[in-house]
């Protein structure tokens, strides 16, 4: 029962600690209440024609195909001759609703709406539209409804790069089909107000995409998008006979070298495309500069606790010493000095924003501070559990002389702390949690104690040894999360443990197959997991490979080997490829196997024998049938290759129980899952189980970022679902590629359930132990969160803590299912019990 309460309670700090992200990060830099501000001069044009097209890429338009000639002749026509042109830069996530965000209301994505998978507005804010007189729009149903205002969305291009790739002739045949819709629609538009002059128009988009169909990360083909404003109030085309200061190449390869080149970042203000006066330049950034000033003050309106800090924030910007230079700007409006206005509006725009990203971050550090004491606190409460339930260092908790009434001091203090600072209630919950935390820490320091006083009796350099290897191996782990290759090391490093344990005198076939299991396993992080060609031919060779494996293992229990699934799996995919290529389409009968194949492979495992090793096989089998329909290169090889290590692992482990002189060690043969394991048997921990649980650790990881890397969806293939549907779903496909990146995971998982049955150790010990490595790692990223930067880096900084932090949970609910998968069996008809040999 106690136990039960403790992982209860240990659930709850950790999705405490998880949902602090939201509150330190995730937190929603829009300001609202200001007093709007207009410029008083009137607008150039009279009405904004807005064209999206959504996932076009600028060198998609930009660039001209093989015979020289553009693909989009009327857009070209503006380039050259009518209007200015540029490329703009978007920011990470490249999706359709930030990017239209950015177009429309001119800020960066608000990184609150992550929470609703960038579909909805967590927060409402002002836009273009809202303050149109009359707004129509046309496009995507998708789309449009997320923004209640009305554009003209082109979501062809989008359609056809996810279906056929931006280099297919689809996708480019599509451009050409925009320029001449867009043609069209400005022939329409300038006949029906007869050509007075007055429409501006511009002509985006929201995202690029790469060049395997996909966006959503930084990617300059994802984050380059093109750029077209020609009408009233716009710079016509300008012509440039000295070389242009950009250093991409782009201009060559586009042919664009003698027009001048205007590249923005979208939200910032560009001048450089109004062919106004000065006076209306300098009006429309000193409007600028007055409306962030305006977010500026409702943000910092002092509370009783932000008085001391804002004492400190002597950078900023004071009420007085705002008034002062707005008033200098107008004065300089009004002397006709244009140039130093301008500069001078800039400037205070400059400010204003440093001033809003200190207050938006100004309870970031006290925050993190009371999260990282929460964190340590419950992890050093972990591991004395540990050492006083599973290492024989039972005692009875000691007075330790902290009295419970100075525990319940400190929270009042705190309480009232957060209520001067006028704190919403989850503040109360990061900052107060610590306290219970650290008190029990306290009151169990009686079993260090015990451990201190029996150092005489534990091999001391074998302590200090493991300790440094520990600390080592997690640090390597959590660089691996940045660099991948260092997987690589780690294998490599791996490799030579029947080596350094004395294992390989006693079992020399079994090291000799452990070593090269983690060198061939060493090799796939180091494959690029974005970009690949599709090459079925690695898929048959990984369908013949494990057919190959079973038929050893079957053989070696003298059994017949019997046709599988598997290998009408290998030419699926073959046969898919083939019959697209051809343009014929996805065969009836390939996505039948391949949806039957799916719904089966939790299934059939269930129907074979409980028997460790038949029913381990069974899902080997199976899970693989399934990754190779998933599969379009040599990822398919990932799972032969990681189930013949772990088939090692597991009869390793055997030998290193042997050499340790553990009595009662099972053999592999006679285990069966089915059985229920005898209390009296299971032992308490060894120094080797910390071993054991970092290895398991280490192939959880490995399989995270073996075939690609389940944060970012981006890192897979849209191909690799056609087996089973090939009409665009980002739902279904979203669905079958997180399937893939499962199943390494349930076969780690599943190995890692043999070891605690054959190692006889209780998997409450070993998780707990998993559950010290993961908030260590955790605590890293915590600590490497970034907080400035691009978006890319602020969103992988953050998205690595929060897969660590859900490691734990998300393994517990995975060991339900494989506990399920390899203990349960179902039985189609009454038979007698069979025993195997």
């Amino acid at each position: 029962m106690r136990m039960i309460v403790f992982f209860l309670v240990g659930l709850l700090v950790h999705v405490v600690f998880f949902m602090s992200i939201f509150d330190i990060y995730f937190t929603s830099p829009l300001v609202h209440g200001m007093a709007p501000h207009a410029s008083p001069l009137p607008a150039p044009a009279s009405r904004l024609v807005l064209v999206v097209a959504d996932g076009l890429r600028a060198d998609s338009l930009y660039k001209p195909d093989a015979n020289g000639s553009t693909r989009a002749p009327y857009l070209r026509n503006v380039i050259e001759e009518q209007g200015s042109w540029g490329v703009s830069h978007t920011r990470v996530p490249t999706e359709s609703r930030p990017g239209h965000v950015a177009l429309i209301a001119g800020f960066y994505e608000d990184v609150s709406a992550v929470a609703k998978g960038w579909k909805e507005n967590p927060v409402e804010f002002d836009s273009v539209f809202n303050e149109s007189r009359h707004t129509w729009c046309w496009g995507s149903p998708d789309i449009l409804p997320m923004f209640n205002v009305f554009f003209l969305h082109l979501l062809g291009i989008d359609t056809n790069g996810h279906a056929h790739r931006p280099q297919s002739q689809e996708y480019l045949e599509n451009v050409a089909l925009v320029d001449s819709g867009v043609k069209e629609l400005v022939s329409i538009m300038e006949d029906f107000f007869e050509n007075d002059g007055r429409t501006a128009y511009v002509f985006t988009s929201d995202h690029g995409m790469t060049d395997w169909g996909s966006h959503g990360a930084g990617h300059p083909s994802e984050t380059l998008t093109p750029l077209l404003v020609w009408g009233a109030g716009v710079q016509a085309a300008q012509r440039v006979p000295e070389p242009q200061n950009y250093h991409d190449g782009y201009l060559q390869e586009w042919k664009l070298e003698g027009l001048r080149r205007l590249d923005v970042n979208q939200g910032v203000l560009p001048l450089q495309y109004l062919n106004t006066s000065d006076v209306f330049k300098a009006e429309s950034v000193y409007t600028n500069a007055v409306q962030i000033l305006e977010q500026f003050k409702v943000t910092s309106c002092p509370s009783v606790g932000h008085f001391l800090l804002n004492l400190l924030a002597h950078r900023l910007l004071t009420e007085s010493r705002q008034a002062e230079l707005i008033s200098k700007a107008r004065v300089l409006i009004r002397l006709e000095k244009y140039e130093e206005a301008i500069s001078l509006c800039r400037s205070l725009i400059g400010h204003a924003l440093e001033g809003l990203t200190y207050y938006h971050t100004y309870d970031r550090f006290f925050l993190g501070c009371s999260v990282v004491l929460g964190f340590t606190g419950w992890t050093s409460y972990v591991v004395l559990v540990i050492l006083k339930t599973h290492a024989s260092l039972r005692r009875p908790p000691t007075h330790t002389g902290l009295n419970p009434s100075v525990a319940v001091g400190v929270a009042l203090l705190m309480g009232l702390f957060l209520m001067t600072q006028r704190s919403p209630p989850t503040y109360y919950v990061y900052c107060l949690l610590p306290v219970p935390v650290w008190y029990s820490v306290i009151k169990e320091l009686g079993t260090l104690t015990d451990l201190v006083r029996s150092y005489s009796s534990l091999p001391l350099c074998k302590c200090l040894g493991y300790f440094v290897l520990v600390t080592f191996g997690i640090e390597l782990l959590v660089v691996s999360f940045f660099h991948r290759s260092m997987l690589t090391i780690g294998l490599a490093l791996l490799s030579l443990w029947p080596l350094l344990s004395g294992i390989y005198t006693k079992a020399r076939v079994r090291s000799v197959s452990w070593v090269v299991g983690c060198l061939c396993l060493a090799s796939f992080p180091m494959m690029p997991v974005v970009g690949r060609e599709p090459n079925v031919h690695m898929v048959t060779c990984a369908g013949i490979l494990s057919l190959f494996i079973s038929a050893c293992y079957l053989w070696s229990a003298r059994k017949r080997s019997i046709p599988h699934l598997t290998d009408l799996c290998a030419y699926v995919p073959t046969s898919t490829h083939s019959s697209l290529q051809l343009k014929q389409g996805l065969p009836l009968s390939n996505q039948i196997i391949s949806w039957i194949t799916l719904g089966s492979s939790l299934l059939v495992p269930l129907l074979s024998s409980t028997r460790l090793f038949h029913r381990l096989l069974s899902i080997f089998l199976t899970l693989t049938a399934t990754f190779l329909l998933l599969s379009t290169g040599s990822e398919a090889l990932f799972p032969p290759v990681l189930s013949w290590l772990m088939f090692v692992w597991i009869n390793i482990e055997q030998e290193a129980m042997l050499s340790q002189g553990i009595p009662g060690r099972l053999e592999l043969s006679t285990i069966d899952f089915s059985d229920n394991i005898d209390i009296t048997k299971i032992r308490q921990l060894k120094l080797d189980d910390i071993r054991r649980s970092y290895f398991f650790v280490f192939f959880i990881i490995t399989a995270f970022f073996g075939t690609g890397n389940i944060a970012s969806i981006n890192s897979f293939d849209p191909a690799s679902v056609y087996c089973f549907l090939t009409v665009f779903n980002p739902f279904i496909m979203g669905g079958l590629m997180m399937w893939k990146v499962m199943i390494p995971f349930v076969i780690v998982m599943c190995t890692f359930e043999s070891i605690q049955v054959t190692t006889q150790l209780s998997s409450r010990s070993l998780f707990l132990i998993v559950l010290v490595i993961s908030d260590l790692m955790a605590l890293h990223f915590f600590f490497l969160v970034q907080d400035n930067g691009s978006w890319l880096d602020i969103g992988t900084s953050i998205s690595h803590y929060v897969i660590v932090m859900s490691m734990t949970i998300f393994l517990m609910l995975l060991s339900l299912v494989t506990h399920v998968l390899t203990s349960r069996r179902v039985s189609l008809c009454r038979t007698r019990k069979m025993h195997f040999p």
